[in-house]
């Protein structure tokens, strides 16, 4: 964790370029004006070329660093079903993903500053091993200066860090948490968290004590490099925006994660 004198920071990333054909998807550009990072689909789950065009535009004019949100290729299930891949395969898969953002990139000037997987993917790489390194040997082909993002207290964290790649932890806001720091299945009730007061005074929580309370009672201890915020329906926009303003009253810098990971 980033420390100074009197002050601690923290990066509020957001899954974003969901919007693909004439489907329009989230809230973008109004959350954008509240984050630090945004997670931009590649087009394997959500997202296409021309999405993937403006977002990064607009990440541009709003001074906001950009990261790949590589998912398996299943646009029907939004990336949220499992699929039997083998590490190559995913592998390959990664590489694409960051090579068309990259692209786009490039066009305004700008570096890909982290990788975080998406929805199944993300769910299958926190405790798969060889899952696990094939992501992170992609990214460390493609640049070693790339930060993956992978849920606190997962292996994939760890296996970054065996391979020699930055990594940064990271917590949900509005997602309950099991005892074994694993998310709540949306399937049960509680696992999204909607009271905004509620939402503060848990991230604020986790980054300053490195604990959360566990959707059974328990307090559970937890790193936290970057806050995922959801910003998929107009109440997400003001509750990013509120949050943010909660940490900085709280003395918490809130900036990209490239400035300490």
């Amino acid at each position: 964790m980033f420390l100074m004198v009197g002050m601690m920071g923290i990066d509020l990333n957001c899954d974003m370029g969901e919007s693909f054909g004439n489907y329009e998807i989230g809230m973008d550009e109004k959350v954008m004006d509240y984050v630090t990072s945004a997670n931009l689909a590649c087009g394997y789950h959500a997202g296409d070329p021309n999405v993937m065009a403006e977002r990064v535009r607009m990440a541009k004019e709003k001074n906001v660093e950009v990261g790949a949100h590589p998912g398996y290729p299943d646009l029907m299930g939004f990336g949220r079903r499992e699929m039997d891949v083998s590490s190559d395969e995913l592998k390959n898969y990664i590489t694409y993903q960051i090579g068309a953002l990259n692209g786009f990139l490039k066009q305004h000037g700008m570096n890909l500053q982290h990788v975080k997987p998406h929805g199944a993917l993300y769910n299958s790489t926190a405790n798969d091993e060889d899952l696990g390194k094939a992501i992170v040997s992609a990214i460390l082909d493609f640049d070693d200066d790339v930060i993956l993002v992978g849920l606190s207290g997962s292996k994939i964290l760890e296996i970054a860090d065996e391979m020699g790649l930055k990594s940064a932890a990271e917590v949900f806001a509005d997602r309950a948490y099991n005892s074994d720091k694993t998310l709540v299945s949306r399937k049960r009730d509680g696992a999204v968290i909607h009271d905004e007061e509620v939402v503060e005074k848990r991230v604020i929580k986790m980054v300053e004590d490195e604990a959360v309370e566990s959707i059974d009672g328990e307090e559970i201890s937890i790193v936290a490099d970057t806050v995922c915020v959801h910003g998929d329906n107009p109440e997400a926009v003001a509750l990013t925006r509120n949050l943010k303003e909660s940490l900085e009253e709280d003395g918490i810098t809130v900036e990209s994660m490239n400035e300490y990971i």
